[in-house]
């Protein structure tokens, strides 16, 4: 790209065919480079006033010169090169237009997944060819210019010229004239309304009791799916709702109905009113949009529990309830005194952690996996342990003296903020491919190899046949369909997810068996996942993170990097996770006592430790992590119920008082009756000492608590308004 340009220009103005056409296909082939790996130079390149459109009309008015300088200046052939600029960019003008109306014709003030829109009609999306990367197929019709005429020039039969010339201006015409019909009404999808219509009729017929509200980066769906099979295996009627169009096609498959609502002013506007628990795994700026409902409970689950920052927010003051792994949870909070109180939080464990089994592979090398964290956003030294330690860590286990088998799985964010930390990792790799080169070469375990050839062929077959068949599955849709042409197609069919399930857990064992047990490996990707990884490890070596907190579940060894070099005492005072944990200096030269542990259980003298600290920051493994976040559900629902039914009440009264006043000739004014009820809506909750209720629309709390999150939940509050009604003639016949 540095180069081609120049190139160009040089060559108009020597002038040179020759190194003109050389120097432009350079161009060509480096633009469409580019943006075929979607590098960041192309952002880089727009934000300095040399994007696409700019770099090819320079090529052309470079074009322009070169005939000029070629004495064409006064020839017809110049002015029609000249002209078809012009209204070659008219073209691309008119092209830019419709294209961008064609998408925003079929962009849905929502996206859905697993919701029956049939009252809706959405038509298909066109053809991907018409609308994919649509400006850049545009411009490149001007190759037939550029090339025609350079064959005019150097031929000397203007006829070359013309025909390049006609067939630019031909090509961008057809390409406006396919675009058109895409206006017309078939082809567009409902108005806004219509569709918010069905949406709003969809929520009557479901009635959702608990949601999963969800908005971040394109970078943190992890966040979200973590969460999907918690949410599958809850009693009620779940739905997700998400606020970012672009995170859904991240969204693994799910039953559980998806609506993706961008706009802040159509959620506000939607019935949610069955909704009772809604549960966030990020604190961001748009929770406020559901946050102000004051019919359901709001709850923070996070996307994870360490002894990071993140996992203490002050933000969390705005929830209901904090629903934390274990004891350890609540205890964080307490010492960080953000304002959490201790009574809001409630230990649920971590459903997700259920796939990690706490069994070793028992293969005759032992499997150690590297699992170091990235470097954040602070550049702390204590952030990870790969800028100090990483290069340490990996040579001392490839050159243990008992041969451990290898397996680094680094961070998917390593290199994002630190180019030293992209640096390691790229060293770290060479090193595990050298030394499981070496380790094929060599002849103690050349045998195995050649012994188990067969074996791994076949995983490596089967593994090509589950891929195939995944992607089968995963690809619901028509190719090219767009958003909205998804959102109608895109039903759950619960027996294709199971299947996926079941193919996604032979897929990691197929993968562990395509390599031989003493293999080392780089694992990079989403397969296989980390917790396939957890199993297939005899221990691990980490940095202070989630990872050490869900690896703990399996109570196999672990260790620590101290990568900020304040003492191991200290060390585990800062951090609960870490002390069950071998902690490890930069130098590394702790992890004999690691590789100890795993040869002989006798020598592991943290197991004990080990199994304590599970119980600290995850809880009992009976009841089950599912069925006490279960249970946190259905408490929380009868709390909100309840103060549903308070609300009513209160609102029940204070009509009666009114008409009661109005038989007496006296009118209380309406202000003064809503303050109170303005202060009860803000409020969520009665004050703890306020004086239980009586009289016929009393709701027994015994009773409240035990209701059941599903039909009878959603159904207390009308009840309790049916009861203030029912009462409000004995009262008012009292008064009078």
């Amino acid at each position: 790209m540095g180069l081609g340009y120049p190139s160009i220009l040089a060559a108009a103005l020597i002038p040179n065919l020759w190194l003109f056409a050389a120097a432009a296909a350079v161009t060509y082939a480096t633009d469409w480079y580019l943006h075929q790996k979607s590098s960041y130079l192309v952002n880089r390149l727009g934000a300095v006033r040399l994007g696409l459109p700019i770099r090819f009309l320079l090529r052309e008015l470079l074009l322009i010169l070169l005939l000029a300088r070629e004495g064409l200046a006064d020839h017809p052939l110049f002015y029609a090169a000249a002209g078809c600029l012009l209204l070659f960019y008219g073209l691309q003008a008119a092209q830019g237009a419709l294209a961008t109306l064609v998408r925003l014709r079929r962009t849905m003030p929502v996206v859905t997944r697993n919701i029956d829109l049939h009252a809706v009609r959405v038509p298909d999306a066109p053809p991907r060819t018409l609308l994919h990367r649509s400006g850049e197929k545009m411009l490149h019709a001007d190759v037939l210019m550029l090339a025609g005429l350079l064959t005019a020039v150097l031929s000397g039969r203007d006829v070359y010229g013309y025909a390049g010339v006609a067939g630019t201006l031909a090509l961008g015409l057809l390409y406006i004239l396919a675009l058109a019909p895409y206006l017309r009404g078939r082809h567009r999808v409902p108005a806004a309304g219509a569709v918010l219509k069905a949406v709003t009729r969809w929520l009557g017929e479901y009635q959702p009791t608990v949601a999963l509200y969800f908005s971040g980066g394109k970078d943190s769906a992890y966040q979200l799916n973590m969460w999907l099979e918690t949410l599958e295996h809850l009693d009620g009627r779940p739905i997700i709702i998400m606020r970012e169009r672009n995170l859904v096609e991240r969204l693994h498959q799910t039953t559980v109905p998806v609506l993706c609502v961008p706009g802040g002013q159509h959620l506000m506007a939607m019935d949610l009113s069955t909704i009772r628990v809604t549960l966030y795994p990020a604190n961001v700026g748009k929770n406020i949009h559901m946050l102000r409902e004051p019919s359901m409970k709001h709850v923070f689950i996070g996307h994870g529990d360490s002894d990071k920052l993140a996992s203490v927010n002050p933000y969390s003051k705005v929830y209901d309830e904090v629903w934390t792994a274990g004891r350890a949870g609540r205890d964080r909070y307490a010492l960080a005194e953000v304002g959490v109180r201790d009574e809001d939080i409630v230990e649920v464990g971590r459903p997700q952690l259920a796939p990690i089994a706490a069994d070793a592979p028992k293969h005759p090398v032992p499997t150690i996996l590297y699992a170091p964290t990235w470097e954040g956003w602070d550049h702390k030294a204590g952030n990870t342990s790969l800028l100090l330690a990483g290069e340490n860590i990996v040579r001392r286990l490839l050159d243990a003296d008992r041969p451990v088998r290898v397996v680094y799985k680094p961070h998917p964010f390593t290199g994002l903020v630190n180019g030293k930390a992209k640096a390691v990792d790229a060293r770290i790799r060479k090193m595990i491919a050298a030394a499981s080169a070496a380790r094929a070469a060599d002849p103690r375990w050349a045998g195995q190899a050649a012994e188990t050839a067969g074996q791994r062929s076949a995983a490596r077959a089967e593994l090509t046949r589950i891929e195939a068949r995944l992607a089968e599955l995963t690809d619901t849709g028509r190719p090219g369909s767009d958003e909205a042409e998804t959102s109608r197609t895109s039903l759950a069919d619960p027996h294709r997810l199971a299947e996926v399930r079941r193919l996604r857990a032979e897929r990691a064992d197929a993968h562990w068996r395509s390599l031989g047990w003493w293999e080392h490996t780089v694992v990079t990707g989403s397969a296989p996942s980390l917790y396939d990884c957890f199993n297939e490890a005899d221990a691990m070596v980490s940095d202070i993170s989630s990872v050490v907190s869900d690896f703990i579940t399996s109570g196999k060894p672990y260790a620590v990097t101290d990568s900020a070099e304040v003492g191991a005492e200290e060390f585990k005072r800062q951090n609960t996770a870490v002390r069950a944990a071998v902690i490890l200096s930069n130098s590394a030269a702790e992890l004999d006592e690691l590789l100890d542990a795993v040869a002989d259980p006798a020598a592991d003298r943290l197991a004990g430790a080990r199994r304590e600290l599970k119980r600290y920051l995850l809880g009992a493994d009976r009841p089950t992590s599912q069925e006490r976040f279960n249970a946190a559900v259905h408490a929380l629902a009868a709390k909100a119920e309840a103060r549903n039914a308070r609300v009513a009440r209160k609102l029940a009264g204070a009509e009666i008082a009114q008409l009661d006043g109005e038989a007496d000739g006296v009118v209380e004014p309406p202000e003064a009756a809503t303050a109170d009820t303005v202060a009860e809506q803000g409020a969520g909750e009665a004050e703890p000492d306020a004086p239980a209720a009586t009289g016929p629309s009393a709701v027994d709390p015994a009773a409240v608590e035990a209701t059941d999150a599903d039909p009878a939940i959603a159904d207390a509050a009308a009840v309790a308004g049916a009861s203030a009604e029912a009462a409000a003639p004995t009262t008012s016949a009292a008064a009078s």
